[in-house]
């Protein structure tokens, strides 16, 4: 007589933070497009779309005034003020999609990140680091949306950035957006098949 063991897995919150311009969006897409079992949580924000951009996909686009409205309600898990603009995480989202079994990646910036870390001490932290500033120059000049003068505020505020990531549980370089996705999804992966996140009937 034979029997098999039965292993459920707690579903994994996982933040990706790093410096404007080190392409977390791209290396987001690549983890969401390989990894069924989880989702993105779309952030509020009150910066005006980049071209392209679609509200309710890429982000929730408000103004100043609700922003604040929802901040002062308690409807963010983190927010957080960049370059001038609100950023904020639907709480009700990310709650709900863990409860009912669901991953959930947070594409935030430092400070959201240890604010979520404060909430949910189990959450998997990952710092995207570029290869260097000069091809983080290079890909904020490719992105063709922002003037001089805000390209070199990036630049100084990547700097101090770069030096904060001691509260994240990961660091990967993306000098190779295929590789360095790779590298994340193989951090989720490990985290995914941890001891304490495993119950075995």
């Amino acid at each position: 007589m034979t029997s098999s063991f039965t292993v459920s897995r707690e579903p994994l919150l996982v933040v990706v933070s790093g410096p404007s311009g080190v392409g977390k969006s791209t290396v987001v897409d690549r983890i969401l497009a390989r990894v069924p079992d989880i989702v993105a949580s779309v952030s509020v924000t009150t910066r005006p779309p980049r071209g392209g951009e679609r509200d309710g996909f890429d982000y929730f686009f408000v103004t100043r005034e609700e922003f604040e409205r929802r901040r002062d309600a308690g409807e963010y898990l983190e927010w957080a003020e960049v370059h001038g603009n609100f950023y904020g995480t639907p709480a009700a989202f990310v709650e709900s999609a863990l409860a009912a079994g669901t991953g959930v990646i947070l594409e935030i910036d430092i400070q959201g990140g240890m604010s979520v870390r404060g909430r949910f001490p189990g959450a998997v932290l990952i710092f995207l680091f570029p290869p260097d500033l000069e091809t983080l120059r290079a890909r904020l000049d490719g992105r063709a949306t922002d003037e001089e003068a805000v390209i070199r505020c990036r630049l100084e505020n990547a700097k101090r950035e770069l030096a904060r990531f001691d509260g994240y549980d990961y660091i990967v370089v993306n000098d190779d957006v295929e590789r360095c996705a790779g590298d994340c999804l193989s951090i989720i992966r490990a985290e995914t098949l941890r001891r304490e996140r495993s119950t075995i009937a």
